[in-house]
This record gives structure tokens, C-alpha cells and sequence, in this order.
């Protein structure tokens, strides 16, 4: 750009830095520097007055609007990864074999033991009794300690067996076992070791001989599952053998089924053995021996996995130096601990429920989450056993032996939850001589209490970045004491919160059957905590719901319902839970039927809290889907008349759960009768009556899939009505009344709604137009006449219209109301249905026209599907030989499927004697075509193809005529409202901002960027008054693909937004210095319609482009700088007609005014009304009646106040804070012309100007104008600056002159694009002042926008 005279022009406003997030980002200097840089001209002109300094408004306590979770994100449910935290196989050890050869009195000669040895097995001397009565006692004592652990197995000993006695044994069991676990218990300590071939040892009948007996014949015998336990010498060789020999089976199993089968008798081969099923569990490794201390038992391993806590104890005292505890505590002194295993109070119960708690946090934070699922949480017997083995590896391993497991498990002996273990101990066992003695009351452990507070510091700062809490586990076993349940579940509660990751933890760690049993106590102090928890588990995993029916727990969530002292919160926990229970599920929705819960959410329903409010609507919802009976309840309960009640509700998700809840309504009827239909139709009008035109997207969605419904409901009267829509737009298009089906050129593809609002206007102004007879009148034939010269009529952009053009008569035909009432229709249509089937079809048909991509998609997707089995249902009429021309009588004698005696949805002649209805298959493939009048010609390479191959444009699967729905259009809403659950919950108390966040300095950089260029707009207002500086400096221009139409500044930068026909582009100066077209898309507008608004809202942080066409569509944009995309879109004015299809009439489109304090959107245009829109509820807040033929040209608002202008030059002011029919406050009568341009600035006043090039100022409290100024001029466009006084104008003379409200005087002109070459500026066609600086954008026909700035001289 080259240099301008005088001093440089200040530097463009700055930017925020781009950054993919929602808010870009810097340093804390980063800031500092760019603030420091943001020089401005006041402070080097002059100072700025106190008052002007100050800003005029407090950024932070303005509200943001479509700034809620359902613009924010996607409406899509959760996506989680699912830990297989159920078991999909839960064994049980069912059989035990205890094979113990001891042969007491005789030591195995390859081992030689010292003396003193231990000698104690299963804590008994074997040495002190006779040999038989030794190994009797040794097998009676195994058996109790193992039945200890699992009570309901079956034992069986074989003490000093022989290899056939071991044979029958094992297969006995396993035969017992069936599928089942059985363990195979073997004590070798009275025989050698185990061989380097697999074997181990046993005897002979006369125990003269050591017979080997094979792991591989064991493993045969044994079969699997199973589980094995090894107490010799070398017992990791067994180990190893086992592995080998498995892959011997399988390998032989191979070979067996490869020859044929099994060679010798019938049966059938069994399964080998899979290694994957069997456990071993080994007391030392292959070249190790058992410990010999004789102050520890000789089945050290044996004891460390049956009695683990005696064993813990006498370990703990022993590596303490026999009592260097104060007080001291002797080896005696421990067999007479106080107490129960099974009983918590007491000290012996709660060192075993410490041990517990300690063994699983242990495993669960060391072993891989499926190694701990199937070794901890699948097999009790596993469970105990595998806990017992982290002892045993511990205590092993300080007698030098390393115990062998398979699964092979990390080493666990130096975890330092052990250190834990021995200080609970420590604490424990120092009481015990005074409870001994003094017989002392036990003081419970302190342990779970530490272990509780542990917790609680990880989750004041858990996230799922960091490792998983290790008291998780201990956490799940404090919910068994009632002293710290209470605590526990908080807690628990706490950290499921933090997310879907926390959830699926919490259930891998067994979480479920502890929570599910809680749900049995009747504490109320318990409930809001059970009750939140359960939500969290559901919104991560619905499949809990069998369990909670299976076991009647779903009573327990209603009780929490109906419970007057729970706070909404609590409630609306409790009906997410229950609406989980019935989704999908006919046995939860019988148990819910029958506990009255319809009755229960209608009681519910006065409630003021709105997410209690939409989950009660989904969970009615959910309750009576495709359940007859629970309609028939809800029917007598008067749900529906309670439901349409919250079509009315301020927040767009309780409309929408209402919405969904009356479409499933709709489809739980199975069996049509005239009731049903009545009840039915009546519903579905009130919903497009009441929702049509509702500005929320996930609304519409759901009315569009509720119509789904309607439609499946009563197909043939629907396809019956397509069939004569079809009928009347192929008519429109050969000129003919013929049908749809009896033209061999016809398109088989149905006729859009924006299509079929084009052919009826062309086709009332073809004598005007001049179309040729043999084109159709689509939209895209209209753009391709468009392009040929052929359609003459002018598309008048914004402000560029000088004078009024004249009226059309049939100018309501093309408008999206005129579609919803089928208007656009002949009698052909309209006079032969009832109203309820033009309703349903006229509002799919403007669903259709969506500015909602996805609510069109839908919609076409409903109205292609009866379309397509509309003409699937004819080809099969005429391929089966009975069809015949569906006349005027047949079109009446079709009914609705509940009464096919009587025509309920037709008017007219009464139907004959016999009822014709349409074909129920529509799935069939199509047969050939029979000659006649209705005869279909299909092109060659198609008359093969399947009907979905071609029948119009949805490949939507067919919709069953039953009322079901085999596949359709759905939505997400219900998974995406679930997904508030998943969410965190629990923010009391986090309100307050965090001052160090980043997100917190980004928005006090935007702040502070406001408040400077406010400071620098007041300077140069001041200047410009002062006559010290000028606005003449050309910023740049920029050339654009086509020619612009409407303009707009964002207020507090120098970015500016161009609209043309149907795109949008943003003009700023990144990354250049100069002015360029940093991001550009498209609005989505239907092909005849345009851009005629632009506005910002939100602008004070990352703002929001809000474009409005002349259809009356709004469409909301976000990310425009970087990447744009659509908030929202919605229908603000259905009544008003394109430009490009109003005929004669001039229209200036759609008019938009925005108000950020308020929320408020306001919308005018060639209607009868300007609406008031409350985007923060997304709906309608009134309609203002304008009382004017003319259509409306400008709006503003401010502080309560609207004022608008008319084409015939009259401006109106509005409070809309009054009712409106007292709304308007005044009118001003004195612009004889079209108004171009309307402010409202400070101190009561009004700016407006017209095509006159008349420009006057109005005091609201006076009639008359205040001072007229005139530039002498016709304008062509025109603009006033909102807070400066400052007009532009370009007139005829081809330039802007730019002119002071004072007196009116020019202040400069501008002609020229500065530079050496200069050329004259365009046709200008729209001129945009930047709504705080004094800054200037000029849109000409050359396709070219020019900015102008500020210059100080």
C-alpha cells in the first residue's frame, strides 16, 4: 500500500493469536508485549477525558449466547473403550484332590536335611504321633484349611497313594467336575524330587518303591480347567514339564484328528488340555529347596497359601528379633489372638480384612487388568489362593526360595504396601497383651482411615493422565464396614466423576457387586451417594440395568423419587437410572410399568429444575417404546396433555425430551383403532403447530423423526397423498394432468420443496418471465436461464433500490409458511385430504428446507422413503396382474389401516361399495411392466437394477406397514443427553475463576483489547470533530469472486465480513500487513435465496457471525477466523419470499438486529411482524405487528428500544418490553422515500437517511426531526456511523462523500483508489461504517471492497 501524506495512520487493531484451541493462548509476556504495543493515536494527540476512558460497559458480565454443550460439541454420545470388566466365564472350584506322600518316618534319600529340621505339616508334628494316625491328621488339617476358603467343594484325599489310586481320583473329579475347576494338591515332602522327564513321585502297595507317576498322564487324567499346586523339592521343574507336555496334547490332537478320529472305539475325541485354563502355583523353582528353619512349619508354602495370617504373624515377630517390640509379644502369645476370621470387630477379623484389602491393591495395581480379572475376580478359591501366594512369594523369598506361578506374575515382595501391612500389624499386635491380661477392649486399626485420606490427596489433584490410585481396592473393601462407608462412597463417588476412565477402573477392580448389594440398606444418608454413583456406572455401561431388575434393586431408585426430602439433583440421578433400566428392555419396562413410574414422573413434572424436567420426558420416553400396555397407562394418566406442556419450556432440551417422548408415544401402538388415530393425529398437529418453527436443531431433529412415526403409523393414506403431489408436479412440469407413473420421459426422482416453490412461481409468471414451454421450472433450470440471459428479472441486493417496485399478486406462494399449509398446492391435492396428512407432509416438506443440514437430510430421507414405496408399491400392483388406474373413487376409498370400513382422511364423494388399499408388501423386487394407460418405461440399464438403484434420490430402507420401524432417520439425543453423566457432576464450590488459568488471561486480553479500541474510537471521534483528522486513508481493497452485497464489521477488530449471493468471506490482515481474504465459505442458503444481514453477537470474546437470507433463514457461524462452521440455523421468518421470487414486489429481505444484553435477535422484512427472538432459549419472544404495506429496510436497537424503517420512508419505534399490540411508541412520517440507513445513538437520538439523499435526526420524545441535512443528491447506498457524527453516502455523482451531522458540510469525498495508477471506485452498492472506529467499507458491482481509515492531519 503505498504511503500515505501526514503522520502514519495507527496500526491496525490487533488480533488475538491464532491457535487451534477455543481461544488463543500467550504467555503471560507475550501479553504484556502486545499490549504494550498496541499504540494508539490518542496518546500521541492528546488526552482523553476520564468519563471516556472508562468503558462504557462491564465485558465480563455480559452473557455469551449459543455458547451451551449443545453448540459447543457435537450431539453424539459418549465413545468410550469398554474394559472387559465383566467376566464372560465366572468358575467355581467345584472339586479338590489332596494327594500327600509323607511316608512318616522315612526322608526321601536325595535330600539330606539338617538338624534341627523343620518338621511341622499343616502345623502339626508328624514325628509326635504313630505314621498312620500323623498322616491322617496331616490330611484332615489340609482339608479344613483349604474348606476354609471354599466350604461347598468336594474333597477327596489320597495320602501315600499309588499311581492307580491317583488315576482314579482324578478322573473321578473330573467326571464330578464336568466343565468345572478342579485342584490337584500335591505334598511331596516324603518322596524324591521331581524328575527332568516330568515325573513326580509316589509309592508302591507295599511302600517298598518310589513309582514316578507322569505330568503328561496327570494332565490327561486331570483334563481342564485346573488348577495345580506343587509343595516339593524342584518344583519349578513340574512347571516346565506341564508347558511341554500341553504342546505334546495339542500336537498329538492335531495329528489324532488329521488320521481320522481316534482309532480305536467310537467315541469322540476330547478336547486337550489348554494351557491357558490351568493354574500352577509352585513352592520353589527347579533348582531350589523347600526351607528347613524348624521354627517354620515344612510346608511352608502350603501354610502361606491356606493359613496365611497365622503364618503372617509368625514371620512379622520372628524377623523382629523374638519380641524387640515394646511390648514384647512371644511366637505363644499369637495362637491365642482374640476373635473371628469372618468378624471385622475383632483383631484377628480385621488383620484378615486389612490382608485382603493389601493383597488386592497389590495385584490390581501390578498385574495386567486381564491376568487380574481372571486370578482375582473369577474363582473365589483362585482368588484366596493367588492373594495368599503374594504372602508366600514374600515370605518365601527371605528364606531364599522363589515361588513359581502360571500365569507367571510380576515380583510383588518389595511393594510398599507390605510396609503398610507391617505397621498395621505392628499397631495391632501391641494391644495384644493388654487385651491378653488386662482384658482390654480391641481398638479398631486405624489402616482403612489413612488409606481413605491417601485417596482423598490423590483426588484433589487425579486426572487421567496420572497412574490410577493404589487404595482403589482398599477403597471397594471399606464400603463392607458401616463405620467409614459413608466416607468410602463420597469418595468413590468423587473419582467415578472424574470421568468414563474412573468408571471403567472402578469395575475392573470389582466395584459392581458392592454397590449392587448396598442397594439393599434402607440408610437415607446413603441414598444421594448410591444413587449418583449407579448414574455414573450407566451412563458408562447400560448393560447393568439385567442385573438391577434380575435382583429387584430398581425399586430402590424409586423410592428415591418419590422421596420429598431428595433435592432435583438427587432425583434427576435417580430417573436417569431408572430411564436406563427401560431402555430397550421389555422385562425393566414391565417392572417399571408395574411400580407405577408413569404416575411417578407426571407427579414430578411441576419441578423447576430442567435437566430433572428433560429426564423425566426421556424416561417416560423410554418407558412406553414399543410397549403397548405402558401406553395404555400413560394414556389414562393423561401423559400427553403433561408432556405438550414442556413444548412451551424455556430450554430447548426439555423440548426436545418432550418431543421424543410424544413420538414414541406415537410409535408404541401396535393396533390401530379410531381412538388410537385420533388421539395420534391430534398429538402430531400440536407438535408442528407448536415446534415447526422451534430454534433449536436437536428439536427439529426430533420432530422430524416423530413424523417418521406419524407416517409409519398410516402409510397408505400417506403414500396415497404422495401419489397425488407427484401426480400435480409432473403435471406442472409436461403441461399435462397425466400421472406421475404414465409418462415414459418423466423423472422418477420426487420433486423438491424448493424445487416445487420455483415451478409454481415460474409458472404463474411465465408470461413475464418468458420460460419456454418445454422447461420445467426447477431451481436448477432457473440458475441455467439465469446464466443464459434468459431470466430477466433483477435480483435487487440491499441497498441499492431507489424506488418501490410494484406488488405481486401471488406473492405468498413461494414462502416456507405457504409450504407448510401446502398453499403452493392445487385443489388436486389440497381439497381431497384431510388437513392432519397436508400438515405432516407440508411441514417434512419445510423441514426439508432446513437451514440445518442434517434436519433437511432427515427430512428428504422421510419423504423419499414414502415416495419410493409409493411407486415400489404400484410397479408391484401391475407386476402381480391385478392393478388397475387408481381413479378419483379408488383415491376416496382408501382409509386409515385401524378402520378400513369407513374413509377418515378423505373429503369429497362418499367411497363405493368396496374398499381398494394400497399393496402391503413394498419389499419385493420389481416385476415386469403390463401395458396400458399407467404403464411405466424404464430406461434398459435400469429396468435390472434393484427399485433402490433407482427409485428417486433416498437409498433409506423401506418403513414396515405395521407401524414399526425396520431402519430410519434417528438422533443421538437420547445418547448425547446421557452423556451429561459421564461428565463431572460434583463442581460445588469450583465456581470461582481460577485466576492463574490460561483460560481465564486469554479473555482478560480480549477485555483489555476492547477497552483500548474503545479509547482509541473516542479519540478519533474527538478528532474528527475537532476537524484535526479525516477519514481518507485507504487500508485496502480487495477483490472478491463476485459482487459483494451486504457488509459487516466486527466491533472490536479491523476484521471485516463480506457476504455475497450465498458465500461469506472475512477480510483482515492476517498474516499481511495489508487487508486480504483470510477465510471464505459458503452459507448454505437454497439456490434462490441470498445474503441480506450480517451481525455479530458475542463480539466482546470470540464472536459469533450471525447471516440471514431473504427466505427468512438465520444461520449461525463460529471459528469464522481460522475454520468456520455452523452453530445453528433455524427459520425466523417462514412468510418471507426469496428476492428472486417476489415477482414485482421489491423486497429488501431479511433485516437483523441484535441486542448482546438481552440475547436478542431481531428479524424484519417484507412480513406482517418483526420478531423478537430469544436466543438464549432458541425460541420465539413476540411478534410486533408493523401495521405497514411496505417492507421493512433497517433496524436497530438499544436499551429497550427498536426503531425501524419502511420502504415508503416511515420509521416506527418500538418498546419491546410492552405487549405487543402497545409496543409501538411512535412513528416519523417525514422521508418521502425508501430508508437506507437507521441509527440510534446516545442521548435519546435517531439517525436515518433515505434515497433522497436526506438525512435527519430525530429526538425519540418529539414527532418531528430534530435537523435535516441533504446532500443534493439521489443515494444509492448509504450509511451513518452509530457513535460518530459521520455519514457516507454514494450518490449519483460516483463518489463518496462523507458529511458531518453538525452541519452537514462534506468533509471529504473520496473518488479514486489511492496510488500513482489510481483508478475511479466501482459502482458502490453498500457502504459499512465499523460500528466503533472511524473506518469505512465500500462494496462495489466490480466485485471489489475498499476500507478506508482514520488519518490524523
Amino acid at each position: 500500500m503505498p504511503v500515505s501524506r501526514g503522520e502514519p495512520p495507527p496500526p491496525s487493531l490487533p488480533q488475538i493469536p491464532a491457535r487451534s484451541a477455543w481461544l488463543g493462548f500467550l504467555p503471560v509476556s507475550a501479553l504484556e508485549d502486545n499490549l504494550s504495543n498496541m499504540n494508539l493515536e490518542a496518546e500521541e494527540a492528546q488526552e482523553v477525558d476520564e468519563e471516556d476512558s472508562e468503558p462504557d460497559i462491564s465485558f465480563c458480565k455480559l452473557p455469551l449466547t449459543f455458547s451451551c454443550p449443545r453448540h459447543l460439541v457435537p450431539v453424539q454420545g459418549v465413545e468410550m473403550v469398554m474394559q472387559t470388566w465383566r467376566m464372560r466365564e465366572r468358575m467355581k472350584t467345584v472339586s479338590v484332590a489332596l494327594v500327600i506322600c509323607q511316608n512318616v518316618g522315612v526322608d526321601p534319600p536325595d535330600v539330606t536335611k539338617t538338624q534341627p529340621c523343620a518338621r511341622q505339616e499343616c502345623w502339626v508334628d508328624p514325628l509326635s504321633l504313630n505314621p498312620q494316625r500323623a498322616l491322617e491328621t496331616i490330611g484332615g488339617n489340609l482339608q479344613r484349611q483349604y474348606e476354609r476358603w471354599q466350604p461347598r467343594a468336594r474333597y477327596r484325599q489320597s495320602l501315600d497313594p499309588t499311581v492307580e489310586e491317583v488315576r482314579r481320583l482324578a478322573t473321578g473329579l473330573r467326571r464330578s467336575a464336568r466343565d468345572e475347576r478342579v485342584l490337584f494338591h500335591y505334598n511331596g515332602h516324603g518322596v524324591p524330587r521331581p524328575t527332568a522327564n516330568g515325573e513326580i513321585w509316589v509309592f508302591n502297595r507295599s511302600y517298598t518303591q518310589y513309582i514316578p507317576l507322569s505330568i503328561y498322564d496327570l494332565q490327561s487324567w486331570m483334563g481342564s480347567p485346573s488348577i495345580y499346586v506343587y509343595d516339593c523339592n524342584n518344583a519349578g521343574i513340574i512347571v516346565d514339564s506341564f508347558r511341554n507336555f500341553a504342546e505334546q496334547h495339542e500336537r498329538e490332537y492335531v495329528e489324532q484328528i488329521r488320521a481320522g478320529g481316534p482309532q480305536a472305539g467310537g467315541t469322540e475325541l476330547p478336547p486337550p488340555p489348554s494351557l491357558r485354563n490351568c493354574i500352577q502355583l509352585a513352592a520353589c523353582s527347579k533348582d531350589q529347596l523347600l526351607p528347613m528353619n524348624p521354627d517354620l512349619p515344612a510346608d511352608l508354602f502350603t501354610a502361606c497359601l491356606t493359613t496365611p495370617i497365622k503364618v503372617a504373624l509368625r514371620w512379622f515377630v520372628m524377623k523382629n528379633d523374638l519380641g524387640y517390640l515394646a511390648p514384647k509379644v512371644k511366637l505363644e502369645q499369637l495362637e491365642k489372638i482374640p476373635g473371628q476370621f469372618g468378624d471385622r470387630r475383632t483383631m484377628l477379623g480385621e488383620l484378615n480384612w486389612i490382608f485382603t484389602a493389601i493383597t488386592d491393591t497389590i495385584a490390581w495395581n501390578t498385574l495386567p487388568r486381564d491376568t487380574f480379572q481372571k486370578l482375582f475376580r473369577q474363582d473365589l478359591l483362585v482368588a484366596s489362593l493367588f492373594r495368599n501366594f503374594l504372602l508366600a512369594e514374600r515370605i518365601m523369598k527371605s528364606n531364599d526360595c522363589t515361588p513359581v506361578s502360571q500365569p507367571k506374575l510380576p515380583g510383588t515382595h518389595q511393594h510398599p504396601m507390605w510396609e503398610a501391612w507391617d505397621l498395621a500389624v505392628d499397631i495391632c499386635l501391641s494391644q495384644l497383651k493388654n487385651i491378653l491380661e488386662e482384658d482390654k477392649t480391641y481398638l479398631p486399626s486405624s489402616f482403612f482411615e489413612e488409606q481413605l485420606t491417601a485417596f482423598e490427596v490423590w483426588l484433589s489433584h487425579g486426572c487421567e493422565e496420572r497412574s490410577p490410585p493404589e487404595q482403589l481396592p482398599i477403597v471397594l473393601q471399606v464400603l463392607l464396614s458401616q463405620a467409614h462407608r459413608l466416607r468410602a462412597l463420597d469418595l468413590l463417588g468423587k473419582f467415578l466423576d472424574l470421568g468414563p476412565w474412573a468408571v471403567n477402573l472402578a469395575l475392573s477392580v470389582g466395584i459392581f457387586p458392592y454397590v449392587l448389594k448396598l442397594l439393599q440398606s434402607s440408610a437415607r444418608e446413603l441414598r444421594p451417594l448410591l444413587v449418583f454413583i449407579w448414574a455414573k456406572i450407566l451412563a458408562v455401561d447400560s448393560s447393568c440395568q439385567q442385573d438391577l431388575v434380575r435382583d429387584q434393586s430398581h425399586k430402590y431408585f424409586l423410592t428415591v423419587l418419590q422421596d420429598p426430602a431428595m433435592l432435583p439433583q438427587v432425583k434427576t440421578w435417580a430417573v436417569f437410572v431408572l430411564s436406563s433400566v427401560v431402555q430397550g428392555y421389555k422385562q425393566g419396562q414391565d417392572e417399571a410399568v408395574a411400580g407405577n413410574l408413569i404416575s411417578i414422573c407426571l407427579n414430578e413434572m411441576d419441578e423447576a429444575d430442567p435437566v430433572f424436567k428433560q429426564w423425566l420426558a426421556i424416561c417416560l420416553g423410554t418407558l412406553w417404546d414399543k410397549h403397548e400396555e405402558a401406553r395404555g397407562r400413560a394414556m389414562r394418566c393423561n401423559a400427553p396433555e403433561s408432556l405438550e406442556t414442556l413444548l412451551l419450556d424455556q430450554t430447548p432440551e426439555v423440548r426436545a425430551a418432550a418431543v421424543y417422548a410424544l413420538g414414541t408415544f406415537i410409535n408404541s401402538c401396535s393396533e390401530r383403532t379410531e381412538h388410537a388415530n385420533t388421539l395420534d393425529q391430534n398429538i402430531a398437529t400440536r407438535l408442528l403447530q407448536k415446534i415447526l418453527e422451534d430454534g433449536s436443531t436437536l428439536v427439529r431433529k426430533e420432530l422430524v423423526v416423530t413424523m417418521q412415526y406419524v407416517v409409519n403409523s398410516f402409510p397408505n393414506n400417506f403414500m396415497a397423498l404422495m401419489r397425488a403431489i407427484a401426480d400435480e408436479d409432473d403435471g406442472l412440469a409436461a403441461g399435462t394432468r397425466s400421472s406421475l407413473l404414465s409418462s415414459s420421459t418423466s423423472t422418477l426422482g420426487r420433486v423438491s420443496s424448493e424445487d416445487k416453490l420455483s415451478r409454481q412461481v415460474l409458472q404463474q409468471r411465465r408470461s413475464v418471465v418468458g420460460i419456454p414451454q418445454s422447461m420445467t421450472g426447477s431451481v436448477t433450470e432457473l440458475n441455467r436461464m439465469g446464466d443464459l440471459g434468459i431470466l430477466t428479472t433483477p435480483k435487487r441486493g440491499r441497498k441499492s433500490v431507489i424506488g418501490l417496485a410494484g406488488v405481486g399478486t401471488q406473492h405468498h406462494v413461494a414462502s416456507l409458511a405457504s409450504l407448510a399449509s401446502m398453499a403452493c398446492y392445487g385443489p388436486g391435492v389440497t381439497a381431497k385430504f384431510k388437513p392432519f396428512y397436508l400438515k405432516v407432509v407440508g411441514g417434512l416438506m419445510v423441514l426439508e428446507r432446513d437451514p440445518d443440514k442434517e434436519v433437511g437430510t432427515m427430512a428428504r430421507q422421510v419423504l423419499d422413503t414414502i415416495y419410493n414405496k409409493m411407486v415400489a408399491a404400484e410397479r408391484e400392483r401391475k407386476g402381480s396382474g391385478v392393478f388397475r388406474s387408481l381413479s378419483q373413487a379408488e383415491l376416496h376409498s382408501v382409509s386409515a389401516p385401524g378402520s378400513p370400513a369407513k374413509a377418515s382422511f378423505m373429503l369429497g364423494d362418499s367411497p363405493p361399495g368396496h374398499n381398494t388399499t394400497l399393496p402391503a408388501s413394498f419389499r419385493q423386487g420389481l416385476a415386469g411392466s403390463v401395458g396400458g394407460q399407467h404403464s411405466l418405461t424404464l430406461p434398459s440399464d435400469l429396468a435390472s437394477k434393484p427399485a433402490q438403484a433407482w427409485l428417486g434420490r433416498s437409498t433409506v430402507s423401506d418403513i414396515s406397514e405395521d407401524g414399526g420401524q425396520e431402519s430410519g432417520v434417528k438422533t443421538n439425543f437420547l445418547f448425547w443427553s446421557a452423556k451429561h453423566f459421564s461428565s463431572r457432576l460434583m463442581k460445588l464450590g469450583e465456581d470461582m475463576v481460577d485466576l492463574e488459568s490460561e483460560e481465564y488471561w486469554a479473555r482478560q486480553w480480549l477485555y483489555d483489547r476492547n477497552d483500548k479500541v474503545k479509547r482509541r474510537a473516542a479519540a478519533e471521534r474527538k478528532s474528527v470533530e475537532e476537524g484535526s483528522g479525516r477519514l481518507d486513508d485507504q487500508l485496502g481493497v480487495v477483490k472478491i469472486p463476485q459482487p459483494p452485497s451486504v457488509l459487516a464489521y466486527e466491533p472490536y477488530t479491523s476484521s471485516l465480513a463480506v457476504a455475497t449471493r450465498d458465500s461469506i468471506l472475512l477480510v483482515g490482515n492476517k498474516p499481511g500487513p495489508s487487508p486480504q481474504v483470510t477465510t471464505s465459505w459458503g452459507n448454505g442458503n437454497s439456490r434462490v435465496s441470498q445474503i441480506t444481514s450480517l451481525q455479530f453477537c458475542n463480539s466482546h470474546e470470540r464472536g459469533l457471525l450471525v447471516a440471514g437470507s431473504d427466505d427468512g433463514c438465520v444461520r449461525v457461524w463460529r471459528g469464522w477466523d481460522e475454520s468456520p462452521h455452523l452453530v445453528t440455523g433455524w427459520t425466523l421468518l417462514p412468510e418471507m419470499v426469496p428476492q428472486s421470487l417476489a415477482g414485482s414486489r421489491v423486497s429488501y429481505g431479511l433485516q437483523l438486529a441484535w441486542s448482546q444484553p438481552d440475547q436478542l435477535l431481531v428479524g424484519a422484512g417484507d412480513a406482517k411482524n418483526i420478531r423478537l427472538w430469544d436466543c438464549s432459549a432458541e425460541v420465539r419472544l413476540c411478534d410486533l405487528p408493523i401495521q405497514s404495506d411496505s417492507c421493512v429496510t433497517c433496524l436497530h436497537m438499544d436499551k429497550g428500544v427498536l426503531a425501524a424503517s419502511f420502504g415508503d420512508g416511515q420509521i416506527k419505534l418500538f418498546d419491546y418490553r410492552a405487549p405487543p399490540a402497545s409496543a409501538r411508541i411512535m412513528a416519523f412520517r417525514e422521508h418521502k422515500q425508501l430508508v437506507l440507513s437507521l441509527k440510534m445513538q446516545e442521548g435519546g437520538k435517531i439517525v436515518s437517511g433515505c434515497t433522497e439523499g436526506v438525512v435527519k435526526v430525530w429526538d425519540i420524545r418529539r414527532q418531528s426531526s430534530l435537523t435535516t441535512l441533504e446532500t443534493n443528491q439521489p443515494a444509492v447506498s448509504l450509511d451513518i456511523h452509530q457513535s460518530a457524527p459521520v455519514f457516507a453516502a454514494w450518490t449519483s455523482t460516483q463518489q463518496i462523500s462523507l458529511h458531518s451531522l453538525h452541519e452537514g458540510k462534506v468533509l471529504n469525498q473520496i473518488r479514486y483508489h489511492e496510488g500513482l495508477l489510481g483508478n475511479r471506485l466501482g459502482p458502490v452498492n453498500c457502504l459499512k461504517f465499523h460500528p466503533s472506529l472511524i473506518q469505512l467499507a465500500a462494496a462495489s458491482t466490480d466485485s471489489h471492497v475498499s476500507m478506508f481509515g482514520y488519518r490524523r492531519y
